[in-house]
């Protein structure tokens, strides 16, 4: 009687762990996906731990934080930033900042800025910085917009020596905008230094200008870095975006990270993210660099 109890115990064992095994090989796998912080802007100023670990709990991987001033993310010093990123086991992968482009009366203080704001980056253990917009004045003439392109130039060399790349990311302007038969950010892309300036393509606005994000990976292949893979409101619920497409074309657009941006919500800024995250885990056809 012993025996047969131990052997029904033995086969109990052994087939509730192949049930486990099954359960878990049915799970979508947890891709390597980030979230840019934007998309929970509400909650994260009111409590930053709170929501770091939120967004660690659905299953993000990373971050890119839309708070960064006066040498610090949130209120909070870089290393202090960091290690409670770490903490939730979460890295900074990108950071959303910006300065406008200096005349000669401000040139120096401007740049002393960039300086700061670089080792500020540094710290928090960033591997790139995003300026998300420019000023009027890029959109109302082509010297103008080539004044940017130089000044991202400069700021990229300055990012380039601490080991941090810099880039830009659209909205629907840059394809809307149109000099002559020149489309702006074609010309951003072919008067900005590629060894200096990478583009954050948010894929949402580009597809909002008219214009086909994979057109533009195979005019400019290995320019887009970074993903900002967004929908009109949760990833994939609108069926305006060709993601399956877009996907397709990834290894010569150069993308290197992903990043989630939930703009405009149907549920809680939280459930929205989550769903997002769901909608990426699950498609077959996301697949994300290693």
């Amino acid at each position: 009687m012993k025996k047969r109890k131990l052997l029904t115990i033995v086969m109990i064992i052994a087939v509730s762990g192949m049930i486990a095994t099954v359960f878990q090989s049915c799970k979508p796998k947890q891709k390597y996906l980030g979230l840019q912080l934007y998309s929970i802007r509400d909650s994260i100023r009111k409590d930053v731990p709170a929501a770091i670990e939120k967004v660690a709990d659905m299953g993000y991987k990373f971050v890119e934080p839309a708070g960064y001033g006066d040498g610090k993310f949130y209120d909070m010093e870089p290393a202090d930033f960091r290690a409670l990123c770490e903490e939730n086991g979460l890295t900074v992968i990108s950071s959303h900042t910006s300065r406008p482009m200096p005349d000669s009366a401000n040139y120096d203080q401007t740049m002393a800025w960039w300086d700061a704001c670089i080792d500020a980056h540094v710290a928090v253990g960033a591997k790139y910085i995003v300026q998300p917009s420019m000023g009027r004045s890029a959109y109302e003439s082509i010297e103008n917009l080539k004044k940017w392109c130089d000044y991202f130039n400069e700021v990229g060399e300055k990012c380039n020596a601490k080991g941090i790349r810099f880039g830009y990311h659209n909205h629907d302007r840059e394809f809307t905008t149109v000099h002559g038969d020149t489309i702006m950010y074609d010309f951003m892309l072919e008067n900005t230094d590629p060894a200096k300036v990478m583009f954050q393509m948010d894929l949402y606005w580009v597809v909002e200008g008219k214009a086909n994000p994979v057109d533009y990976f195979n005019k400019y292949p290995g320019r887009f870095e970074l993903w900002h893979i967004k929908d009109k409101e949760e990833i994939g619920a609108s069926g305006m975006m060709d993601f399956p497409s877009i996907w397709a074309a990834a290894e010569i657009s150069g993308m290197q990270y992903g990043i989630v941006e939930v703009e405009q919500y149907n549920f809680d800024q939280f459930t929205s993210c989550q769903k997002s995250l769901e909608y990426l885990n699950e498609a077959d056809f996301v697949v994300m660099p290693e």
